[in-house]
């Protein structure tokens, strides 16, 4: 099973057909629909806009100095987060029996939009538009599991470089692959080094539906090895259809909240949201320094055992939970699963941790929160609880 990846034209948000901003589509949950247009990656002093920056720069400075060989890439940074299913899933050679299609998965519009999953759902129209180098950075939605580094609502970066046979100095396709490949690597070498450091690196290979070759990147960094990106040569079928056959490129995809975390030494995905001025006054555009904490409220643990039906899924569960407490709930994990032994029926028990950011939480306020999610799962998911 493959995974999605984990970018100047600086285009206006646009909502797609004749969507309110005010209630949610589809299966969009109100406090993802409020999400739209926050543009956290544009915020030159937030962590993720000052991440943003760094790679652009690095992409820049390649370009500044050997302006006959790198070329200059053009930025797209607020292009519409509404996308065709077509432009999401279609285009990028994304099986149709895929679990990324499904509504347990994937924020749905409508039955031919959705909320773009990765921002490889602009690539094709780009690459039709003639742009053979360019960097496209937004807000990604996925409907994912509550912990300290999932968010329904997170932020990537996508590059994209081709070459024409010429460039290469080669006559055929099959000569310039090997080609393309090496000048990816020797690229995305350079901006781990440019971001991390003299790290050890290795590169993995991988499988995407739109790249052929794939690999990961992963540096060697605070004594783990990491995953930084997913990268690859551009599927020659993506190529084709999109008009462009006598050219070989390569396309990478990068997770700003994943690398932030690291460099800035953030230890939880809610903390990007909060409005709190004692997380964003520690940051200065241009500088990658470490978040200093400056609380550790008590965290409230709260069990929830349920006998579950047939159409139970936990994605469904976890949006329950962030319906009613929002970024007041921290993580929700699955501690014990049972079979009854005549009935086959399957329970399970989930424990749901509260904690605040900000402030210190109630016993009242955390009661008053379990029991909503208590009778939201017996309304909405169809479970008995025990």
């Amino acid at each position: 099973m493959f995974r999605l990846w984990a970018g100047s034209c600086r285009g206006s948000l646009r909502f797609a057909r004749h969507f309110s901003t005010d209630a949610p589509p589809g299966n969009v949950p109100q406090q993802v629909w409020n999400k739209l247009g926050k543009n956290l990656h544009l915020q030159h002093q937030h962590p993720l806009g000052i991440i943003k920056a760094k790679v652009e720069n690095y992409f820049e400075t390649r370009h500044a100095s050997n302006p006959h060989v790198e070329p200059k890439y053009r930025i797209f940074d607020n292009l519409n987060p509404i996308v065709s299913t077509k432009q999401n899933f279609d285009d990028l050679l994304i099986p149709l029996d895929h679990v990324t299609r499904r509504k347990t998965d994937t924020f749905y519009v409508d039955e031919q939009q959705v909320l773009r999953t990765h921002t490889s759902a602009h690539q094709t129209q780009l690459m039709r538009a003639g742009h053979d180098a360019f960097l496209v950075t937004g807000d990604v939605y996925r409907r994912d599991e509550i912990d300290a580094r999932h968010y329904p609502v997170f932020h990537q970066m996508e590059g994209v470089r081709f070459f024409s046979l010429q460039q290469l100095g080669v006559n055929s396709i099959e000569a310039a692959a090997p080609l393309v490949k090496q000048d990816l690597q020797n690229t995305l070498a350079g901006l781990a080094r440019y971001l991390f450091g003299n790290v050890d690196m290795k590169f993995v290979d991988a499988y995407f539906p739109f790249t052929d070759p794939s690999m990961e990147l992963e540096i060697f960094f605070h004594n783990i090895w990491m995953e930084v990106l997913g990268s690859g040569v551009v599927h020659r079928q993506i190529v084709a259809n999109c008009g462009v056959e006598d050219r070989v490129g390569w396309a990478f995809g990068l997770g700003l909240e994943r690398l932030a975390m690291v460099l800035f030494d953030i230890p939880d995905v809610r903390l990007f949201w909060t409005e709190d001025r004692r997380f964003h006054d520690q940051f200065k555009s241009g500088e990658v320094v470490k978040f200093q904490p400056y609380s550790k409220f008590p965290v409230c643990y709260k069990d929830m055992s349920f006998w579950m039906p047939s159409s139970f899924h936990e994605n469904d569960l976890f949006e329950s939970v962030r319906e009613i407490a929002g970024d007041l709930v921290e993580c929700v994990e699955k501690i014990d699963e049972f079979v009854h032994p005549r009935t086959n029926q399957m329970s399970r028990c989930y424990r749901i941790s509260y904690r605040s950011l900000d402030r210190n939480l109630t016993n009242q306020e955390i009661d008053d929160l379990q029991q909503q999610v208590r009778d939201l799962a017996v309304k909405k998911l169809y479970v008995t609880l025990r």
